[in-house]
C-alpha cells in the first residue's frame, strides 16, 4: 500500500484548531434554544472547563516549543508560533461567543424562570445588601488573606486557576500632598461556595450572587487605613503540562509528586480580567505576570464559567433540566446473581451508561469474596473519588488473594488521586505496578483467575472506558465479559508484560499497542482497499474520540481513492479532510455531542461479507498507537456483533445531535425539516430500559413454572 502521496500537509488539519471546533460544537448546545434551559447552562460550563484544560496542556506545550526554539512544522505545515497566533484569534472569538450566549440569552431566560444570578453587586436592593454584608462579616472575612505589594513586600505568588481580586489602594502622603497608589490582591477562597443564595425581591424566586461580588462590595473592610481606588477580579492559567524525565527519575512516584507542586507555579499563559479594568491595575498585572497582549482576555461578565455547574445544581428547577437517566439493569444478570455462572454461559455485552455499571463493580466484589478465586489483576487509569472497585481490590488482598493492580500515575490531572489510591492498595497488600517508563498504560482490562472442578478458568473484562463508577453514568462506553481461554491467555500475557516480564511470542486475540496495533489497523484498511479494487463491496465504519494519526489518515485516503466507503464518527479532534477530489470523496465524518460524552471506540471492517468488529481503548492518534499501552479486541460472539452493528447504524442515523464535517472544514447540523427525529443517545436509553423490563415481565410470568434447573438466558 503506497500511501506517501497522501501525506501532504494540505490534506491535514491542525490538531489544536480541530479541538477548538469541537468546543464550538459543545457551545452550540448551550446556544440551542430547543434544549431545557439548565442543560444549556451545563454545556456552557463544560466549554469553560474544556478551555482551561486546553490552555494548561496544549497551549502550554506549544509555548514550551517556542521557548526551546523548535521550528519543525506539524502535519498541517504550521510551526508552533503560527499555531499560537491562530489559537489566540479563535479562542478570543470563542470566549466572546460564550459571554454573548450568557448575557444575551441565558441570563434573561434564567430571570424569566425565577432564577436570578446577580453578576454586579451594585444591583442589590436594601434587604439583599444587608444580608450580603452580614454574610461577609460572618463567613467570608475570617477566611480572607489580603496581600499588598510595596517596596518591602514583593508581588505575591498567585496560584494556578484561582480567582482573585486585584485592587489599587492609596494612602495620602500628607508631606507631599499627592496620592500614592499601591497594588493589593485577595484570593477568592475556594473553600467557600462561589454561588451564594440571598433573599429574592419576588416571593417564590431564587436569587444567587457570586462570592467575588460579595468581597468586592466589602473590600474596603480589608484595607481600613486606605482608600480603595478600584477593585477588579482576575484569573490566571499556568503551564500545567508535567515534564518528567522518566529515565532519570529513580522513583516515579516521588518525581510526580514533586512535579505536581510545580503545576501551581508554572509560566502564566493566560490572563482573564474583567472588561473595563482600570488601565493602571492591568499594567501591573501584565508586568508581574510577564504576559503578552494576545494572552489577555477581557471578559464581559463573571470570570470562570465553570461555576454555572453550581447554578445548574440549584434545587427547585427540575422542569428546566432533562430528567436524569437511571442506567437499566443488564438483562443477563437480572435472574442470576453469580456473575461467573452467567459468563460461563456466554460472552456478555455491556453498553454504558444505558446499561448499569454495577456488573463491573460486582465482578471485582464477587471475586474478592469468592473462596475459589486465586488472583485478580486490573489496570486503573482514572477512578472515582470513593471507588468501590478500589475497596473491593483492597478487600481481596486482605482475604489472601493475589492482587496485582497497574495504577497509571501519568493520567493527566488524576495523578494526585492515583497516588493516593496506589498507596492505599499497597497498604492492603496488593502488588502495585506504577506504569511503564516512557509509556502511559491506557488499556482497560480485568482478569480473574478461578479454581473450578474442570481446572483453572480465567474470566476477563475488556472495555473502552475507565473503571470509574461515576463517569460510567456520563460517558458512553462498551465492554464485554468473557471466559474464552484464548482471551484469558492473552490477558495473563498483558499483565506479565506490564509487571516486567517479556512480551509473549504470539497473541491469540488481543491487539496491543505500542507493539503492533498500528500495523494491524493498516492491514485491515489495506484489505478493504484490495476488495474495492476487485469491484467487491468495501466498507469501513469507525467510531472514536479523536483522529489525528497521519499514517492512518493517509491509509484511509488511499482506501477512499480505491473506492472504499468510509464512515467515521469522531467526537473530538479530526485532522482528516473530506471531499478532496480523488482523495477523500468517499469519506464521511460526523461528530455527536449530546447529554452523554461519546467515549467508546468501535471499528468495523466489511471484509467481503465476513465482517470483523473490534472494540478497545485506543483512538487513531499517535499517542495511543505509539506511546501508550492500549488494547483493542475482536468481537467474536455473533449476537454481540449484531448489537454493535445496530449501535453504529443508529448513530449514523442520528439527525438531532450529529454535526457533519463539510468540505470547507466546518461542521453543521443536518436540516431536520420533514424528517423523523432520531436522537441516538435517547434511543439507546429507551431500548435498554425496554429490554430490562421485558426480562422482568418474562421472569414474573414464568414464576409458577420455574423448573428445577435455571432457565437459560434468551439471546437479545
Amino acid at each position: 500500500m503506497d500511501i506517501k502521496k497522501f501525506e501532504k500537509p494540505e490534506y491535514f488539519g491542525n490538531r489544536e484548531l480541530s479541538w477548538l471546533k469541537f468546543n464550538d460544537r459543545v457551545l452550540s448546545e448551550a446556544r440551542d434554544k430547543s434544549l431545557p434551559l439548565f442543560e444549556r447552562l451545563k454545556f456552557l460550563s463544560i466549554t469553560a472547563s474544556n478551555l482551561d484544560e486546553f490552555f494548561m496542556v496544549r497551549v502550554a506545550s506549544l509555548k514550551d516549543q517556542v521557548h526551546a526554539g523548535y521550528s519543525k512544522t506539524d502535519i498541517a505545515g504550521l510551526t508552533a508560533k503560527e499555531q499560537l497566533k491562530e489559537i489566540s484569534a479563535q479562542t478570543h472569538d470563542l470566549v466572546h461567543m460564550q459571554y454573548t450566549t450568557l448575557n444575551r440569552s441565558l441570563l434573561p431566560a434564567l430571570a424569566k424562570s425565577g432564577m436570578h444570578l446577580v453578576v454586579e453587586h451594585e444591583l442589590l436592593n436594601k434587604e439583599q445588601e444587608e444580608f450580603v454584608d452580614r454574610y461577609f462579616e460572618d463567613n467570608v472575612y475570617p477566611v480572607l488573606t489580603p496581600m499588598a505589594m510595596d517596596s518591602s513586600r514583593p508581588f505575591p505568588l498567585i496560584r494556578n486557576k484561582t480567582l482573585n481580586i486585584g485592587a489599587l489602594i492609596s494612602k495620602k502622603d500628607k508631606k507631599k500632598g499627592k496620592e500614592q497608589l499601591e497594588f493589593a490582591t485577595v484570593q477568592v477562597p475556594s473553600v467557600l461556595p462561589r454561588v451564594v443564595q440571598i433573599p429574592s425581591a419576588k416571593k417564590g424566586d431564587t436569587t444567587v450572587i457570586l462570592l467575588e461580588e460579595i468581597i468586592e462590595r466589602n473590600i474596603e473592610k480589608l484595607f481600613l487605613s486606605y482608600d480603595v481606588v478600584c477593585a477588579h477580579p482576575y484569573r490566571i492559567m499556568r503551564n500545567a503540562d508535567l515534564t518528567i524525565d522518566e529515565d532519570e527519575a529513580e522513583d516515579l512516584l516521588v518525581e510526580i509528586q514533586k512535579q505536581l507542586k510545580k503545576r501551581q507555579w508554572g509560566e502564566v499563559i493566560r490572563l482573564e480580567v474583567q472588561e473595563k479594568m482600570d488601565e493602571r491595575l492591568l499594567k501591573i498585572l501584565k508586568t508581574e505576570f510577564e504576559i503578552k497582549e494576545d494572552d489577555i482576555f477581557e471578559i464581559s461578565g463573571p470570570l470562570d464559567l465553570t461555576m454555572l455547574m453550581k447554578v445548574y445544581g440549584q434545587e427547585g428547577f427540575d422542569k428546566y433540566r432533562t430528567p436524569r437517566y437511571v442506567p437499566a439493569p443488564v438483562p443477563q444478570f437480572r435472574e442470576e446473581k453469580d456473575i461467573f455462572k452467567v459468563i460461563r454461559q456466554g460472552d456478555v455485552f455491556l453498553h454504558h451508561p444505558y446499561m448499569s455499571f454495577d456488573p463491573v463493580v460486582n465482578f471485582v466484589r464477587q471475586a474478592a469474596k469468592d473462596p475459589d478465586v486465586l488472583a485478580i489483576k486490573q489496570t486503573l487509569y482514572r477512578v472515582s473519588g470513593n471507588s468501590p472497585i478500589i475497596a473491593a481490590l483492597a478487600q481481596a488482598a486482605e482475604n489472601g488473594k493475589q492482587v496485582s493492580v497497574l495504577v497509571e500515575l501519568k493520567a493527566r490531572f488524576d495523578e494526585e488521586n492515583n497516588i493516593v489510591w496506589a498507596k492505599k492498595l499497597e497498604k492492603a497488600g496488593c502488588h502495585v505496578i506504577y506504569g511503564l517508563v516512557g509509556l502511559k498504560t491506557h488499556s482497560k482490562i480485568t482478569l480473574v483467575v478461578r479454581r473450578e472442578e474442570t481446572g483453572i478458568r480465567r474470566y476477563v473484562h475488556l472495555a473502552t472506558g475507565n473503571y470509574n463508577d461515576s463517569t460510567a453514568k456520563l460517558y458512553t462506553d462498551c465492554g464485554i465479559f468473557t471466559c474464552d481461554e484464548r482471551f484469558g491467555e492473552d490477558a495473563t500475557a498483558v499483565f506479565n508484560m506490564l509487571s516486567g516480564y517479556s512480551e509473549p511470542k504470539k497473541w491469540n486475540k488481543l491487539i496491543v499497542a505500542p507493539i503492533w496495533m498500528k500495523d494491524r489497523f493498516l492491514k485491515l484498511i489495506e484489505r478493504e482497499a484490495e476488495h474495492a479494487k476487485k469491484g467487491m463491496p468495501a466498507y469501513i465504519v469507525a467510531k472514536m474520540n479523536s483522529l489525528c494519526d497521519p499514517v492512518i489518515m493517509a491509509a484511509l485516503y488511499y482506501a477512499s481513492s480505491c473506492g472504499v466507503q468510509i464512515h467515521l464518527l469522531v467526537r473530538g479532534i479530526c485532522c482528516l479532510k473530506v471531499g478532496i477530489p480523488g482523495v477523500s470523496e468517499n469519506i464521511h465524518v460526523r461528530s455527536i455531542v449530546g447529554d452523554f460524552l461519546e467515549h467508546s471506540r468501535i471499528f468495523y471492517f466489511h471484509n467481503g461479507g465476513s465482517e470483523e468488529i473490534y472494540m478497545g481503548s485506543a483512538d487513531w492518534m499517535p499517542r495511543n498507537l505509539d506511546r501508550r499501552v492500549e488494547i483493542v479486541f475482536p468481537v467474536e460472539d455473533e449476537a454481540i456483533k449484531k448489537e454493535l452493528v445496530h449501535v453504529l447504524t443508529l448513530e449514523f442515523k442520528d439527525n438531532v445531535k450529529a454535526h457533519l464535517l463539510k468540505n470547507d472544514g466546518t461542521y453543521e447540523k443536518q436540516d431536520k425539516r420533514g424528517k423523523t427525529l432520531i436522537n441516538s443517545q435517547m434511543e439507546f436509553c429507551r431500548e435498554a430500559t425496554e429490554r430490562a423490563q421485558k426480562k422482568q415481565i418474562k421472569k414474573e410470568k414464568s414464576r409458577v413454572f420455574i423448573p428445577a434447573e435455571p432457565a437459560e438466558d434468551v439471546e437479545e
